[in-house]
């Protein structure tokens, strides 16, 4: 029997969007937009979402290596904003929560994480925990990520059900001996988590 739901939150909970913040940036530089997206975006970002380095080393590392002509105030306004509502999970939540333990399980760094909290609140409270990589200091699909989620669970690995939009990050959740759930924006969760036996409300 299922008791824990671990979601995933980039789309998932929500959905998210890098294009803007990349439009935004490329303003500061004279670097093509499509390789500052891939430097902001590649192995430094990886860095960031591990917890190897700060918001302030991140910011400053992508500025010196983007030619970035901006403040680090400049550079953080449009990157933290890259989140809009998926409706249909965001609903599902509060029901899920009457029966279940629900816990966060998210790759991302601390300003995305401080800015989905704020904007997400109405959904975020229902978790029992918000499990993040960056405080982690491990990324799906690490190994050392699902044991820092099953500290969570207040149940055995065979107990939760991960539900996540990659499949490479499902897998691995199985191999830790979790339910997965591969959920991709457009498809139905309820139709999924009923097919796990999992029950709404």
């Amino acid at each position: 029997m299922i008791r824990t739901l671990f979601f995933d939150f980039g789309n998932v909970v929500a959905y998210f969007d890098h294009s803007p913040a990349v439009a935004k940036l490329s303003t500061y530089t004279e670097m093509p937009p499509e390789a500052l997206r891939k430097m902001l975006y590649g192995s430094l970002e990886r860095q960031f979402e591990s917890g190897q380095i700060d918001t302030a080393a991140y910011v400053r590392t992508a500025i010196e290596l983007g030619q970035l002509h901006c403040t680090q105030a400049e550079f953080l306004a449009p990157f933290i904003e890259i989140f809009t509502r998926n409706a249909d999970v965001c609903d599902l939540i509060p029901q899920l929560a009457k029966s279940y333990r629900l816990v966060l399980a998210s790759n991302t760094n601390e300003t995305h994480a401080a800015k989905f909290r704020e904007q997400f609140q109405d959904v975020l409270q229902h978790f029992s925990h918000l499990g993040v990589s960056y405080i982690a200091k491990a990324r799906k699909p690490d190994a050392a990520f699902y044991e820092y989620c099953q500290s969570f669970a207040n149940a055995e690995p065979h107990e939760c059900a991960f539900i996540d939009d990659m499949a490479m990050n499902v897998e691995a959740a199985e191999q830790h001996g979790f339910c997965g759930i591969h959920y991709r924006p457009g498809d139905r969760l309820t139709e999924k988590l009923r097919e796990a036996g999992i029950l709404i409300g």
